[in-house]
């Protein structure tokens, strides 16, 4: 393309651009991106977009620039090629290209919604001109994403690099804005394919690039958009959404795993200058049993960058890297917020995270350290142990002695003891268990309602009926007359299988129909009925507190009225007798004149 002028330095122009309007800047550029003429006026166009305080002319400018570049991205401008003039614009071209890319990742953490979510727009529809550019203009003849211009996305998102609008003595938080981060989610992260592949696949760069110590948010601005991914694809047949149009087109069907050693070499050849080899990484076994099979597919790392989005095993692929990258940062430093982080991230293990890792035992380790936290914490980690053990055959002996730890005195005073009775209940529900392991987990929890409000002795009532109805065995602890005057079980026993809890009896919960309270001793009283009834559902108890304990007893309708005096008396208390005080004075009780009325 012959290039008529080449831009002079900005500096000489700087002085003039206050005089421009935005408006005829975009005009002159769009004359000269048709007819091939001096584009010296997009530099000035970027000063003004630079130095605009106002939220309104910040926008305009901003728009003013996208239009422009789409112009010179259409028109073929960035392609390779040309003299050594074509590419000295070229390359000046690109600067102030990255220039405005750097403005809107800042605008990105600007006070102004407007701009916040316009320029997450902006960012999008140019990686989409890009990469059609790019494909375009590609030997491979293979549809590309700009990675370049994704990696800056991904930036503003995790790192937040801060406003070019904002005021530069206020503190700058590196936390992403809550509209940005949803409007990420809802309109890309959770719809796209291509664009989930790519973040997960660059924000494990990120992770392994960034500290967490200089970036304070960037856990945490990871995790609140991971944890919103709610559809990540089950089956190949769903891999069928795209931002980048033409990555739509179904690629050729990769070679096997023994074919040409020069087919592979080109397949590695597209990410060569990657800084992470991610695919090698999830090579599964070749001593596993599955991989011995006919018909088996060629392993991931075989596939090119336009195979990788087909296929389901590089989505998990990626996914599992991410995660396995971003959870033992969680435990890398011992702060609240990392804390409140590694709940967030347990919170969603079981059903959002495991059944889409490659291998989800590889977890294991991490999720164990966390049951040694206790607490909140320390319980959604052993639900995610159990998902293991239950889902993908995990073994974990010291499952139940680790769960029986959390019985202790303070358990039942928590305000996470709903989530602990309604996990319990869920782990302690296959019938198969042995009756001397149940019987400590019963007897336990009655021994702590002794010292327990009444709300949670409301939860622990139905919680052994359960368990009492769904084992039979465990009857006989109901009146069980041992014959001894000591109570046989072992309190301080750690191992459930050796607390002599069936030789007990559940005294402490029949201690309780003599509760104060009337719903707890009505509760109480079912274990001296026979066990007729069906099993409570325990969400009808869970959420018992002491407000609405107070509702049900004002509200109570009552049947007979109370006995009250008919008459009132002026001297509540009667005067003292004169004989009978030491100083003689009668009639100077002073607490009777408090007490006289009327």
């Amino acid at each position: 393309m012959p290039v008529r002028s080449l831009p002079p330095p900005t500096k000489r122009r700087k002085t003039a651009v206050e005089s421009t309007s935005v408006k005829s800047l975009e005009d002159q550029l769009t004359s000269a991106v048709t007819e091939n003429g001096s584009l010296n006026p997009l530099a000035d166009l970027l000063i003004l977009a630079y130095g605009s305080s106002d939220a309104r002319e910040m926008s305009k400018a901003v728009y003013s620039v996208y239009r422009v570049f789409v112009l010179i991205i259409s028109r073929g401008m960035l392609v390779h090629g040309g003299d050594d003039a074509a590419r000295l614009v070229r390359k000046w071209i690109w600067e102030k290209l990255d220039s405005y890319v750097e403005l809107l990742v800042g605008l990105l953490q600007d006070e102004e919604p407007a701009l916040r979510k316009s320029s997450l727009e902006i960012l999008f529809s140019l990686l989409k001109h890009l990469s059609t550019s790019l494909t375009k203009s590609s030997s491979t003849a293979q549809p590309q994403l700009h990675l370049a211009h994704f990696k800056q996305i991904v930036h503003g998102l995790l790192l937040c690099p801060p406003s070019h609008r904002s005021n530069r003595g206020s503190k700058h938080s590196s936390k992403t804005m809550l509209d940005v981060r949803e409007n990420f989610v809802e309109v890309w992260f959770s719809v796209y394919d291509d664009v989930r592949w790519c973040f997960l696949r660059e924000a494990t760069t990120v992770l392994s690039k960034y500290s967490s110590t200089k970036y304070p948010h960037l856990l945490d601005n990871l995790l609140s958009i991971m944890e919103k991914l709610s559809t990540f694809p089950t089956d190949p047949s769903e891999l069928n959404s795209w931002w980048v149009e033409e990555l739509g087109v179904k690629p050729p069907k990769h070679k096997s795993a023994k074919g040409d050693a020069e087919e592979d070499d080109a397949a590695e050849s597209v990410d060569e200058n990657d800084e992470d080899d991610w695919r090698k990484f999830f090579d599964e076994d070749p001593n596993v049993k599955d991989a011995k099979k006919s018909g088996v597919k060629a392993r991931a790392y075989t596939l090119t960058f336009h195979q990788s989005l087909y296929s389901l095993q590089a989505h998990r692929a990626v996914f599992t890297r991410t995660w396995l990258n971003f959870l033992p940062q969680l435990s890398s430093i011992s702060t609240s917020s990392n804390r409140a982080l590694t709940t967030r991230a347990l919170n969603i293990m079981h059903r959002g995270v495991l059944p889409h890792l490659t291998r989800p035992v590889l977890v294991m380790d991490w999720i164990s350290a966390c049951v040694d936290l206790g607490e909140t914490v320390g319980l959604l980690a052993l639900n995610a142990l159990f998902t293991l053990m239950q889902d993908y055959n995990l073994d974990y002996p010291s499952f139940f002695t680790r769960l029986y730890a959390f019985l202790h005195r303070d358990v039942l005073h928590l305000k996470h003891r709903a989530r602990f009775f309604r996990l319990t209940e869920l782990f302690l529900s296959s019938t198969h268990l042995p009756a001397t392991l149940l019987a400590s987990f019963v007897k336990r929890l009655s021994r702590l309602s002794l010292n327990a409000p009444p709300a949670a002795i409301i939860m622990v009532v139905p919680f052994t009926y359960n368990i009492l109805k769904r084992h039979p065995a465990l009857m006989v602890m109901i009146h069980n007359n041992s014959g001894t005057d000591t109570d046989p079980f072992i309190a301080d026993e750690p191992n459930p299988n050796s607390t002599n809890a069936l030789d007990s009896s559940l005294w402490e919960l029949h201690s309780h129909i003599h509760h104060y309270d009337s719903a707890v001793s009505t509760m109480a009283r079912i274990f001296s009925e026979a066990f007729t009834k069906p099993g409570y559902s325990m969400e009808d108890f869970l959420d018992h507190t002491y407000g609405t304990l107070i509702e049900t007893e004002v509200r109570r309708k009552i049947k007979k009225e109370p006995a009250l005096a008919m008459e009132l008396r002026k001297d509540l208390f009667p005067l003292a007798d004169a004989a009978n005080t030491e100083d003689g004075l009668a009639g100077k009780d002073a607490v009777s004149e408090l007490w006289v009325f009327g």
